[in-house]
C-alpha cells in the first residue's frame, strides 16, 4: 500500500472575520483518506496565492507567516517518518493527532485480558465452552494478584512486559499458587495468547515470548484395570444416588466421553450407524470435534435403564448427571467401598475407555482416536505408552514364571 502522504494548504474564505482576515488550514491527504485542521494563523484573502499555498508579498510579518508554514509543513513530514520507521499504522488522523501531542493512550495488561474474555463470553456455546472463560478469568486473576506481590500495583502497561515479567510469573504461580508445572504451563500459555492478541491489535509492538519456552511434563495418567472395573460393577450400593453414579461412571468407560459431553447427551445423539448397530455421535463440547462411537451392550443398558427417569425426561437427557463436583465426591465415596485406592474421578472413565476397554482389546490407535474425538492421533500416543508399562509388567510375571521351570536344561540341550 502507498503511505506517501500530501501536505496543502488551504484558506477559508467563507470564515472571514471582522477584521477581513480568513483562516489557513493544512489539509493532510494519505491512501485517498483526509484531513483538515486550522494552524491557528489568518490572512487577508486577496494575499493569500492559492495555487503555491503561501502568502503574497516581501513584508516581515509575510516572511514570518510563510516561514511558520514551512515549519508546519516539516514537523508534520518528521512526524510521517517517525510512524513509517517504527512500521506503524499511519493515516491523516494520527498525523494530526501527533501533531497536537495527542496519543492513544497505551493498553494495560488488564484491559487487554478484559477485552479478550468479554469476546470470549459473547462467544460460549458458539466457539467455546463455559469452562473456558473460567479458565481465562482465573489467568487474569492470578496475573492481577502477581503483579501486586512483584510490583505493588493493580495494572501494569503492556510495553512493560518482558521476558523477566513471565519468568517472575511462573515462579510465582508455583511457589505463591503451589501450581504444578503443568498447571502453571497452561497459565503462562493462557497469558500468551492475551499478548498474541495485543501483538495483532498493534498494541503491542514486541514479543516478550520470544526467548521464552513453555513445556508440559510427560503425566502418567492412571486407569482402571479389567479386574477393578469388574469390582466396582459388581459391588453392592447401599444409596440409590451411589447407584447412578456408578452407572454414569461405567457409561463413561464404556463410551470415553468426557463430563460435560455424558451429562449433554440426549437422544438425538443416538443414531443407527452403516452397520445397523447404535452408535453415538457427538461434538465434543472442550473442542467442539466430533466423537462418534459404537454403543457397546454395557453402555445400552444403562441408557434405557434411565430411559423412564423423571430427571432424564424433563431435561430431555438420557442420564441424570450430577454436578463435576458431586460425581467426583461420590466417585470417591464408591472407590473406598470397593477398596480401590486409585485417586478416582469422572475423568478417569475416560482413560480408562481408551486404555482397558479398547487399546488392550487390539483396538486401532486411530479407531480410538476417532472415538475420543482428538484432533490429531499424537493426542491418542500417549494411551500407548501407557500400555507399554503394562506389556513390560506382563513380561515380568512371564519372566518370573520362566525362571520357576530349570530352562537352562533346555537351553543346553537345544545349543546342543
Amino acid at each position: 500500500m502507498n503511505n506517501s502522504m500530501h501536505i496543502s494548504f488551504q484558506l477559508k474564505k467563507f470564515r472571514t472575520d471582522e477584521k477581513g482576515l480568513s483562516p489557513i488550514f493544512v489539509r493532510l491527504t494519505i491512501n485517498h483518506q483526509r484531513t483538515e485542521f486550522s494552524i491557528k494563523r489568518s490572512v487577508a484573502p486577496e494575499k493569500w496565492l492559492s495555487s503555491a499555498g503561501i502568502v503574497k508579498g516581501t513584508t516581515e510579518e509575510v516572511k514570518n507567516l510563510n516561514s511558520y508554514l514551512t515549519t508546519v509543513r516539516l514537523k508534520l513530514q518528521e512526524h510521517y517518518r517517525t510512524l513509517l520507521e517504527a512500521n506503524k499504522t499511519i493515516t491523516p488522523e494520527i498525523i494530526k493527532n501527533t501533531y497536537f501531542g495527542v496519543t492513544e493512550k497505551s493498553k494495560t495488561i488488564v484491559e487487554a485480558f478484559q477485552y479478550h474474555n468479554e469476546q470470549l463470553r459473547q462467544l460460549i456455546n458458539k466457539d467455546f465452552s463455559p469452562a473456558t472463560l473460567v479458565r481465562y478469568n482465573t489467568a487474569c486473576r492470578h496475573t492481577k494478584e502477581f503483579m501486586q506481590w512483584k510490583y505493588q500495583v493493580s495494572d501494569m502497561e503492556l510495553k512493560q512486559i518482558n521476558h523477566q515479567f513471565i519468568t517472575e510469573f511462573e515462579f510465582y504461580l508455583k511457589t505463591v499458587r503451589k501450581c504444578d508445572h503443568n498447571t502453571t504451563m497452561k497459565y503462562i500459555t493462557n497469558f500468551k495468547k492475551i499478548i498474541r492478541l495485543c501483538i495483532a491489535n498493534e498494541w503491542l509492538d514486541k514479543n516478550p515470548f520470544v526467548n521464552y519456552k513453555i513445556s508440559l511434563r510427560e503425566v502418567e495418567r492412571e486407569f482402571l484395570s479389567e479386574e477393578e472395573l469388574q469390582i466396582i460393577a459388581d459391588k453392592q450400593l447401599h444409596t440409590e444416588r451411589l447407584e447412578n453414579v456408578r452407572d454414569i461412571f461405567l457409561f463413561s468407560c464404556f463410551t470415553g466421553l468426557a463430563y460435560a459431553d455424558a451429562k449433554k447427551l440426549s437422544s438425538q445423539h443416538i443414531i443407527m450407524g452403516m452397520d445397523g448397530d447404535k452408535w453415538i455421535k457427538i461434538n465434543r463440547t472442550k473442542t467442539d470435534t466430533r466423537s462418534s462411537i459404537p454403543l457397546l451392550p454395557t453402555a445400552e443398558a444403562i441408557i434405557e435403564r434411565y430411559a423412564d427417569d423423571p430427571r432424564c425426561s424433563v431435561n430431555n437427557r438420557l442420564l441424570p448427571v450430577l454436578s463435576n463436583q458431586k460425581m467426583n465426591a461420590y466417585l470417591k465415596e464408591i472407590a473406598d467401598l470397593c477398596g480401590i485406592k486409585k485417586n478416582i474421578t469422572f475423568h478417569l472413565a475416560r482413560h480408562t475407555f481408551a486404555t482397558t476397554v479398547t487399546l488392550s482389546n487390539n483396538v486401532s490407535l486411530e479407531s480410538v482416536s476417532k472415538m475420543l474425538g482428538h484432533k490429531s492421533i499424537k493426542m491418542t500416543q500417549h494411551y500407548a505408552k501407557i500400555l507399554d508399562r503394562k506389556v513390560s509388567d506382563d513380561m515380568k510375571i512371564l519372566k518370573n514364571k520362566l525362571n520357576k521351570i530349570n530352562m537352562s536344561k533346555q537351553v543346553y540341550k537345544l545349543a546342543k
